[in-house]
């Protein structure tokens, strides 16, 4: 009786894990509402103070932005584009670890278990599965925030800080050329 047990034990994992798909890497996950963009970049606005044409103006600008950008390490125009288009885990749905985990659980604990107790094993797989299904479920929704909290983050602080360095930096060569900058 104890082969007989061992055997359909081996035999209906096999089926299950013959049915187990492995999910796909975290890069094809997407987030199911919008990241919020990042702050766009403030254009420094000058005015000529000494009479300067709108063509030195343009002249003075780009010979200032090169400058600014190559003290600061900084430049605007190469800022990557919107970062919604960033894969991010999505959190899954409440609830779907517990009820995968409880159904799995009670097919399971009904084959294995002995003749005549199918329903006490259903039972105590059910309860097994549905605490394995919700402490994979937390670990991915912990995961899924972890993620989405980089996403907001990443560069944020450091591209501000850089940022403002070039507006100070590309401010102080157009005012050295005499233009009146905000």
């Amino acid at each position: 009786m104890s082969k007989r047990w061992i055997v359909t034990v081996l035999s209906a994992a096999m089926m299950v894990s013959a049915c187990v798909e492995s999910p796909p890497p975290r890069a094809y996950y997407r987030h199911p509402y919008p990241v919020a963009p990042a702050p766009r970049f403030q254009e420094v606005i000058a005015y000529p103070a000494r009479g300067q044409t709108p063509e030195q103006l343009d002249r003075d600008r780009y010979e200032c932005h090169r400058w600014a950008a190559q003290q600061t390490g900084f430049d605007p125009a190469q800022l990557p584009s919107a970062p919604a288009g960033q894969p991010v885990a999505q959190e899954p749905v409440p609830g779907s670890g517990l009820a995968v985990g409880a159904i799995a659980g009670a097919v399971l604990g009904s084959i294995i278990a002995p003749r005549g107790s199918e329903g006490g094993g259903a039972v105590v797989g059910a309860i097994t599965g549905g605490a394995i299904g919700a402490a994979t479920e937390n670990a991915e929704r912990a995961d899924a925030q972890r993620d989405r909290a980089m996403a907001h983050s990443s560069g944020g602080v450091y591209h501000g800080e850089r940022a403002g360095a070039y507006r100070r930096a590309m401010s102080a060569c157009l005012e050295g050329r005499g233009y009146s900058v905000k």
